[in-house]
């Protein structure tokens, strides 16, 4: 099945003992009644005008960091294979799937914009990587179970008590997640902002015009498509191979991208939207970012074994 360049912006952690560590997309809302004060992660390569790998939008300062995710999953691996242990089963959990597509949440939130992959790739991502995802997929990306006891001890869908101990609710991915209040990454309140505001944003009146200039521009070179994602995600690109008219798309797309400087109008515009959004729920971000902070403590000293 082919994943829109969206899917590959966002990669998942699979299988069940991640769960509780990828985000959510919805979460309450109130008034604000403290100032947001939370930044952005520093990008690894300076700010480029012409590089989306390098921006970062706002709500970056209120969602999970890859180094935060990877403390809390590896405490909770930990954690759960101890638990596994005490009720005398061997337990492996799943290999982490590597990244693939977009490197950092911006990267290719709007788009391609690497002209020299697209010409190899078209609209996917680079053969490498592609490959060590593939591998670990083939590697079987699933936590090892028998699926008989052991996934009932995991998950607590099975009976109350094995081997005479009593399964903690939820089992033992249940038990982690509550030792380390792994929950807390979810961040539910930046994750709508992150998601409405995606939304929002194509309806902001620049990013309307950029999208009709860059629409204008494929025209010209023969290409029907109203909005710069809608390239990426049509079917004909869908199987795995990458053909000629998917680079020669892929490359007019870049062109064109580079023409009507579209991806930073939009990226403009969400960030004054994230801003606004930002200020609206002040107190349930900050709320969200220091339980998060704690979980973070907590998975590191699960990790350093100092719990």
């Amino acid at each position: 099945m082919k994943k829109s360049l969206t899917q590959y912006a966002c990669p998942l952690m699979l299988a069940a003992l991640s769960m509780s560590v990828a985000t959510g997309c919805s979460g309450p809302s109130s008034a604000a009644t403290t100032e947001a004060t939370r930044t952005p992660p520093a990008p690894s390569t300076p700010f480029d005008a012409k590089n989306p790998a390098t921006w970062t939008l706002p709500i970056q300062g209120y969602l999970p960091s890859d180094s935060a995710k990877a403390q809390i999953l590896q405490a909770k691996k930990q954690l759960v294979g101890d638990c596994m242990k005490t009720f005398g089963f061997s337990w492996s959990p799943a290999p982490d799937l590597p990244r693939i597509g977009g490197k950092t949440l911006v990267d290719w939130r709007y788009g391609i914009h690497d002209l020299e992959l697209a010409k190899k790739r078209g609209y996917k991502p680079d053969a490498d990587d592609q490959a060590a995802y593939d591998r670990a997929m083939d590697d079987g990306a699933v936590d090892e179970t028998t699926g008989e006891a052991d996934s009932q001890v995991l998950d607590g869908s099975g009976p109350k008590t094995v081997n005479g101990l009593k399964v903690p609710k939820g089992g033992c991915l249940g038990q982690s997640d509550r030792q380390i209040n792994a929950q807390a990454a979810q961040t539910d309140t930046a994750q709508q902002i992150s998601s409405q505001t995606f939304i929002q944003s194509k309806s902001v009146s620049r990013v309307v015009k950029a999208f009709a200039a860059w629409s204008a521009c494929m025209k010209e070179k023969g290409y029907a498509y109203a909005a710069p994602l809608d390239a990426s995600d049509d079917p004909r690109f869908s199987a795995p191979d990458v053909t000629a008219e998917e680079i020669a798309t892929a490359t007019a797309d870049i062109g064109c991208r580079d023409r009507t400087n579209v991806a930073k109008i939009w990226f403009d515009a969400e960030t004054g939207l994230q801003t606004k959004e930002i200020e609206g729920k002040a107190e349930q971000l900050e709320q969200e970012a220091d339980a998060l902070d704690g979980a973070v403590k907590k998975a590191a000293d699960v990790v350093a074994g100092s719990r």
